[in-house]
């Protein structure tokens, strides 16, 4: 996925009430940007990183730049992508590249598709065989947390609306159809992934419970630059990790 426009290089002031970031160009000019992450963002909110952002293309919005990568210092010294809205555009390319072949052949693909209880699908793809169709749910979710070198983690907050996703999946596998959730790393500083379980305990479990039904779970890091975010390559999936954080 590349960016439409050029990339506006600033310095982080702070990111607040989850959808503001204040931000400082490299003119002095102060300004407040859009920031599209309903999580909490740990480790990437430090005031005076280096972050990037994208101006909107309509000029009615009333924010009119967003908030895409954060460069985190060393030892990680690694761009990280940060607005969740861009997650299911790097999936989609991925799987319509054929970087992921597990997911199988189809016919269609689509987007935002109702299912379930009143909620929608991230990508459906879709095949037919014998006059029969068969379906694949996909749900996209971000990944930017990282607390141990090399290990990804999933989520960075406690989220009612992720289990629901995972319920809501368990009844596609209950129906005969197949369900995926993906886990799309906006960073390129690891090589596993695991879920936080001292942070949502009761998403660990829902997770769980949806793999014990038919729900299965890959996991894959972008590369990034100031251009563009694409998935890159696949990455083990491990147990949460329990003891101390670094």
């Amino acid at each position: 996925m590349k960016f439409p426009s050029p990339l506006i290089r600033a310095i982080l002031i702070k990111r607040y009430k989850r959808f503001l970031a204040d931000v400082e160009l490299e003119d002095g000019t102060m300004m407040t940007v859009h920031c599209p992450n309903p999580g909490s963002m740990m480790g990437l909110k430090e005031p005076g990183s280096i972050v990037w952002i994208s101006k909107a293309s309509n000029p009615k919005r009333k924010l009119s730049h967003t908030l895409e990568l954060i460069n985190l210092p060393t030892p990680n010294d690694t761009l990280v992508g940060v607005n969740t809205n861009q997650a299911n555009a790097i999936a989609e390319e991925a799987i319509v590249s054929g970087l992921l072949p597990e997911f199988g052949a189809f016919d269609t693909l689509r987007r935002e598709v109702k299912y379930g209880e009143n909620s929608r699908i991230d990508i459906l793809l879709s095949s037919q065989h014998n006059e029969q169709t068969f379906n694949t749910y996909i749900e996209v979710k971000s990944v930017t947390l990282q607390r141990q070198n090399g290990l990804h983690e999933f989520p960075d907050g406690v989220t009612e609306r992720g289990r629901k996703h995972l319920h809501e999946l368990s009844n596609v596998t209950n129906n005969g159809d197949r369900a995926i959730m993906l886990y799309l790393i906006q960073r390129n500083d690891g090589d596993k992934f695991s879920f936080a379980s001292d942070i949502d305990p009761l998403y660990c479990d829902a997770f769980d419970n949806a793999s014990a039904q038919g729900v299965e779970a890959f996991a894959i890091r972008c590369k990034i630059s100031s251009k563009e975010i694409v998935a890159e390559k696949m990455v083990e999936i491990i147990k949460p990790v329990t003891g101390p954080k670094l």
